[in-house]
């Protein structure tokens, strides 16, 4: 590895590209420890969540759909339409000032914890790789040689595996925007009937194998926006993967029957070798590259426990830990941003919650003024559109709330039902006496009733002449 000139030197470029700028073809080691087990069960976990979300249902429907065309999104089994946007817009907002201080405090942990290109990457594609490969030293091997028996079988198996396991997360992804349902009338079909659908999941399935062949670390550093942007959201108080360098400098090689002067490290560059972004953690914390994973505190114990010196050499700490020497304990800022955190939850999980699951929007009509009757009462003309978001239909009336005297008449039906998922639309006049209209724009309420409930009320204006 090539020594930098400088202690700052390492962050003049990143290690996928040489000096020409030509791509550097990573062999990370596979890891071993607890932390790396910890990890494996929380992927397995979070993979299980993902493959079966679309086919998990909340009162039928499903746990997560995004349907951009149809511009209707499905979460935790609640319906949110165009006409929601704005508690989307605030729940994403708030979302985002999580993430921040989440990151000001924890650092990364999302990165190598929790990220799906991380958990598809490490815990997927790289665990074929080592089965079909082997371990680094042997894919370098192979690399190298000469196009075989041996190497052939090898190679073409990986990329079918990773071929078949990119068609099943791109079905999977695209069962999340179309929902289950036309996903598998895609599949049965005939495929001259869903055209678009197959386009999309061979564009999906493309794109997954070329991120996890091909693209692979280099998301993270080039591609990921929160990875370009941890730099100015962590400091020196925030929890990271660091190298206590106190207590590990000066690095001297591990020799028999000497007594040791030098510092804990032994260069033995096990943390470099498996670094699935190739980088060494002893240049420094906060590193662009560095996601967080753990791989190189399970290698680091490893080899400590071999050579009989104390573990977490490097662990997750903070700077100032390192730097005094001191452990790291929870500090008021971390209390303080930590309960921000929790009240940002609580109020997007309200957002999320607290909106009605039938809205109305009463309109009216354009180009109509008020009217007449014969027996003393003034009538408006309206549009009515409502929406359902609930899993279930209704038959619903319309009532006048306010003012208390009055009556609504449907245009061209008996009566209106709201499909479930659905929108229904209708015209009404409302009818007022002229007595109970002192100015020439009075408030009107009107309420959306099924089966004698109101589910949901809507207030406009009501013209009248002038008296």
């Amino acid at each position: 590895m090539k020594t930098p000139t400088s202690t700052e030197s390492f962050r003049d470029s990143i290690a996928t590209v040489d000096a020409e700028g030509r791509r550097v073809w990573l062999y990370p080691k596979q890891p071993k420890g607890a932390l790396y087990r910890a990890r494996t069960w929380i992927s397995y976990g979070l993979l299980a969540l993902l493959f079966a979300g679309p086919w998990l249902r909340i009162n039928g429907l499903p746990v997560l759909m995004l349907n951009l065309p149809a511009r209707k999104f499905i979460i935790f089994g609640q319906i949110f339409w165009p006409q929601d946007f704005f508690i989307l817009l605030l729940a994403m907002m708030t979302f985002v000032v999580f993430v921040i201080l989440f990151t000001v405090v924890y650092g990364r942990v999302f990165c190598g914890w929790v990220c799906p290109q991380t958990i598809f990457m490490e815990m997927v594609f790289r665990r074929i790789e080592y089965f079909f490969e082997g371990d680094a030293p042997q894919q370098k091997a192979l690399d190298k040689a000469d196009w075989d028996w041996n190497k052939t079988w090898r190679k073409t198996g990986k990329h079918a595996v990773f071929l078949l396991i990119s068609f099943l997360i791109a079905n999977t992804f695209l069962a999340y925007i179309i929902g289950s349902d036309e996903l598998v009338k895609i599949i049965t079909d005939p495929p001259q009937e869903h055209l678009g659908g197959l386009t999309s999941m061979v564009l999906f399935t493309g794109v997954f194998y070329a991120v996890f062949a091909r693209f692979r670390e280099q998301v993270c550093t080039i591609a990921c926006p929160y990875g370009r942007l941890q730099g100015v959201m962590l400091d020196k108080d925030s929890l990271v993967v660091a190298y206590d360098y106190q207590r590990g400098e000066p690095r001297e090689k591990m020799r028999k029957n000497k007594v040791r002067t030098a510092g804990d490290c032994i260069d033995c560059h096990q943390c470099v070798q498996v670094c699935p972004t190739g980088i060494d953690i002893r240049n420094g914390a906060q590193q662009l590259e560095c996601t967080n994973c753990t791989a190189c505190i399970d290698a680091c114990n490893n080899i400590m426990a071999m050579v009989n010196l104390p573990p977490n050499l490097i662990r997750h700490a903070s700077e100032n830990n390192i730097a005094t020497g001191t452990k790291f304990r929870v500090t008021g800022r971390t209390k303080a941003l930590s309960a921000v955190l929790m009240v940002l939850l609580v109020v997007m999980t309200g957002l999320l919650v607290s909106r009605a699951n039938v809205a109305a929007t009463v309109l009216r009509t354009p180009g109509q003024l008020f009217q007449k009757t014969d027996h003393g009462t003034i009538t408006n003309l309206y549009n009515i559109s409502v929406i359902n978001k609930t899993n279930q239909p209704y038959p619903i009336e319309l009532r006048i709330l306010e003012p208390v005297h009055g009556s609504i008449s449907l245009v061209g039906t008996d009566g209106l039902t709201l499909p479930a998922q659905g929108i229904t639309e209708g015209v009404f006049f409302a009818e007022l006496p002229a007595g109970a209209l002192h100015t020439t724009s009075s408030k009107l309420r009107i309420g959306v009733f099924s089966g004698g409930k109101l589910i949901t009320e809507e207030n406009t204006k009501f013209l009248a002449p002038p008296r």
